[in-house]
């Protein structure tokens, strides 16, 4: 594979990433988690995402009252823990149905267009 052809698939895998962040990261706030252990738990999972990315998103959700968050001062160092709400749980769950669509409809094109 070219250079050229590696740069442009980097850059749209980039932009894909970012479009699909958000559900895995609402996946993984059933129960409390702070930043770290989210980019942690993700990377695990084979999703990645650096914590420049992830604070940012943290904040916008919580702004649009899809998560809630607590204070957890016991701990040497005080932790934000984040988690869904009743909101944030009824969106993603949408948010799945309709991810589940793009996949089917994106896996028949693609299957089509390799059949041809």
């Amino acid at each position: 594979m070219s250079e050229d052809v590696n740069k442009l698939v980097d850059k749209l895998m980039h932009e894909l990433r970012r479009g699909t962040i958000t559900i895995g990261v609402l996946s993984q706030l059933s129960e409390p988690q702070y930043g770290y252990s989210l980019v942690t738990m993700l990377n695990e999972k084979g999703v990645q995402v650096e914590p420049g990315t992830l604070y940012p998103l943290l904040r916008r959700l919580e702004k649009q009252g899809l998560l809630s968050s607590k204070w957890d001062t016991n701990e040497s160092r005080p932790r934000k823990y984040y988690y869904l709400n009743h909101l944030g749980r009824m969106v993603y769950d949408e948010l799945c149905v309709e991810w589940r669509k793009i996949v089917s409809s994106l896996d028949f094109i693609i299957e089509e267009d390799r059949g041809n």
